[in-house]
């Protein structure tokens, strides 16, 4: 057995540790990338998004991988890429995302598929591709990791959010799921829920592209940057292999609640 199992050994001092992150070519993804490459990870960025992610390589000197997560083809090509270059030791399951603010009766049942399919199912596709390889590298060096950002909206509704809590709750339900099924594995299962985080994209792509609605999300408090959730990432895969960070729910200060946040002062 690998000293590295020890307790007190962050796995942080193990060589040569391998991480994909998907939904990379922004916010929450890119911010992790650049985080991770920080602390030393071999980082392989996936995205739709080619030029964003060579723009990201150039930067962190990460590897890129340009990839649709709703192809089964592709997510198996991607394992198998994985497979041939190293292996993986953590995979970070960001790629997800809000369309709209609907009522229920009005609700946009494409926009609703989409988010679904995105945050749930992406997710599902790639965990399921790559575990083999995370119990690969977990059996080796001592843990691997699989870590979901999912939201706070996973946590509780909102009025015009059950298209997107919905999704969040599936995606916090399969993170439960599979760390009960695969318990005693050296493969911790984590999940970061943030709450409102200012990104350059999150509102503007749930609004259609309406700066203005995108930015009222954000005014009269200070939100939470990518920075922020990528710092919690980090720390999460840092912690010594006998630790396992079920959760983390990380809100700005003045946000007590999906539809709390308190605006005008100066928090």
């Amino acid at each position: 057995m690998s000293d590295s199992t020890a307790p007190g050994t962050s796995p942080e001092t193990t060589p040569n540790r391998h991480a994909l992150v998907t939904g990379a070519s922004s916010g929450i993804g890119a911010a992790t990338v650049r985080r991770l490459r920080a602390d030393g990870w071999a980082v392989l960025a996936a995205a739709r998004r080619a030029d964003r992610l060579e723009a990201l390589a150039a930067e962190t000197g990460c590897e890129v991988y340009a990839i649709d997560l709703t192809d089964d083809d592709a997510v198996g090509a991607l394992a198998a890429h994985l497979t041939e270059t190293g292996g993986l030791d953590a995979v970070v399951n960001n790629a997800g995302g809000a369309l709209g603010l609907d009522r229920v009766e009005d609700a946009d049942i494409d926009g609703w598929r989409r988010m679904y399919e995105i945050n749930v199912l992406g997710t599902l596709r790639v965990t399921k591709a790559v575990l083999p390889l995370l119990r690969a590298a977990g059996a080796a060096k001592g843990v691997a990791d699989v870590v979901n950002v999912t939201s706070t909206a996973a946590q509780g509704a909102y009025e015009g959010g059950a298209g997107y809590t919905g999704a969040k709750h599936a995606e916090h339900m399969l993170s439960q799921t599979l760390r009960w099924e695969i318990a005693g594995e050296p493969v911790r299962v984590i999940e970061v829920a943030p709450g409102a985080v200012a990104t350059e994209e999150f509102s503007l792509v749930r609004f259609g592209g309406d700066a203005e609605k995108a930015a009222a999300v954000y005014e009269g408090y200070t939100p939470l940057v990518a920075a922020d959730i990528a710092d919690t990432i980090a720390w999460t895969l840092s912690r010594p292999d006998h630790v396992n960070i079920d959760l983390v729910t990380i809100r700005p200060r003045a946000q007590a609640h999906n539809s709390k946040i308190v605006r005008g002062t100066g928090v």
